[in-house]
């Protein structure tokens, strides 16, 4: 597990100097709002207390020299070389970063760095964008940018991490992660309206209702600069303009069967109908998680999953099993975590009932000749920031 000596001792051992500093930022885990945000909708993340951490100095030139705790190989690149698939993989997160902060003429040079993590990679946890936010917190002290001191400083480092995902990782998703990451609030979920941008923070206390969120890990990887992903981003976009409209968001529940008419084709519909419902699921959760309803939230994220399955179809055998026995063993309820085709199953669990449902899916998995799943109870962490 990564820590912030962990990484600054690592730093020293291959630069031969302490870093300036170790800054830190987390994962997240979205209760509800799958592939709203680049349709203009409802998004309602929690940040994770497990975090991705760099230590980092700065250079006088303008190389990028990377080293990961949990890849093997280093990353050297020059910053007026990072472009589109430039640096290839992990690394383009990070160069990323800098890249689009320097493009918004921003006085960022080159940078040492060592990354650590105690996230799972390609789980639906935003590993990635862990990785660009912790790298943005970094720059933004190491160039004196003052972006961390305020929401609307925050706000812009979001944005350029968003693009550094986009642009140079080539991965076609909105921007809620890196808003979890940079501007969401300890102990809260944050409900994010992407079609007016403004932020609803809201208390994330399960325990108050006896309850606990365990994530299962169902050991299915997937990769959001893959094709299925931005698959489903340019049929929503397809579906936008079929309907005459800029964002999928302008259309609501009661719009739905005349829309669905409209289109005229069963797939299409369907992903029309994921987004409107994701989007009303996301503000009753909202409501829920207010009124400390604790059932009403697991039985948001159980008809959520039945959407992602069957309308959006990002689910996979391993996930829709997870959530099946996570269920049938005690869970209020449960769904697929992130963007989907691998990774987490999110459940709502009683506390004296956690055991049991983990082991339930364990077993589930090892009859079905599965890798065995491991789990977690996922606890509301911080935002990005200084660690040491």
């Amino acid at each position: 597990m990564s820590t912030a000596r962990t990484v600054a001792d690592r730093f020293r051992e291959r630069f031969g100097h302490a870093p300036a500093g170790v800054w830190s930022a987390p994962g997240r885990f979205n209760l509800m709002g799958e592939h709203t945000d680049y349709n203009g909708g409802f998004c309602l993340p929690v940040p994770l207390d497990r975090r991705t951490r760099v230590a980092a100095a700065a250079r006088d030139d303008d190389l990028l020299h990377m080293v990961s705790l949990d890849v093997p190989g280093e990353v050297d690149v020059p910053l007026h070389e990072v472009r589109a698939g430039r640096p290839e993989g992990w690394g383009a997160y990070a160069a990323g970063v800098l890249w689009a902060l320097g493009g918004d003429g921003l006085p960022v040079r080159g940078v040492d760095l060592v990354v650590g993590s105690d996230l799972l990679i390609g789980a639906g946890l935003s590993s990635s964008a862990a990785l660009e936010c912790s790298v943005a917190a970094a720059a933004s002290d190491l160039f004196d940018l003052g972006l961390l001191a305020d929401d609307a400083g925050r706000a812009r480092l979001a944005r350029h991490c968003q693009s550094a995902e986009n642009e140079i990782a080539l991965a076609p998703t909105g921007g809620v992660d890196q808003t979890s990451a940079l501007r969401g609030m300890k102990g809260h979920a944050l409900l994010i309206d992407f079609l007016n941008h403004t932020l609803r923070p809201v208390p994330y206390d399960p325990a108050r209702s006896g309850a606990g969120v365990l994530i299962l890990d169902t050991r299915t990887r997937h990769s959001l600069s893959a094709g299925h992903f931005g698959d489903r981003h340019a049929e929503c976009d397809r579906i936008a303009d079929l309907l005459g409209v800029d964002l999928l968001r302008r259309i609501g529940v009661d719009d739905l069967p005349v829309a669905e008419a409209e289109l005229g084709d069963p797939t299409l519909a369907g992903r029309l109908r994921h987004v409107v419902t994701e989007n009303a699921r996301a503000v009753k959760m909202a409501d829920d998680l207010e009124a400390g309803d604790w059932r009403a939230v697991a039985g948001g994220m159980t008809a959520a999953h039945a959407s992602m399955r069957d309308d959006l179809e990002v689910s996979l055998p391993q996930i829709d099993l997870a959530v099946e026995e996570a269920i049938a063993a005690g869970a209020w309820g449960a769904r697929l975590v992130g963007g989907g085709f691998g990774g987490c199953v999110m459940a709502v669990v009683p506390v004296d009932r956690v055991r049991d449902v983990a082991g339930a899916v364990q077993e589930a998995f090892a009859v079905a000749g599965y890798e065995a799943p491991t789990g977690f109870l996922a606890t509301a962490g911080s935002p990005a920031g200084r660690d040491l």
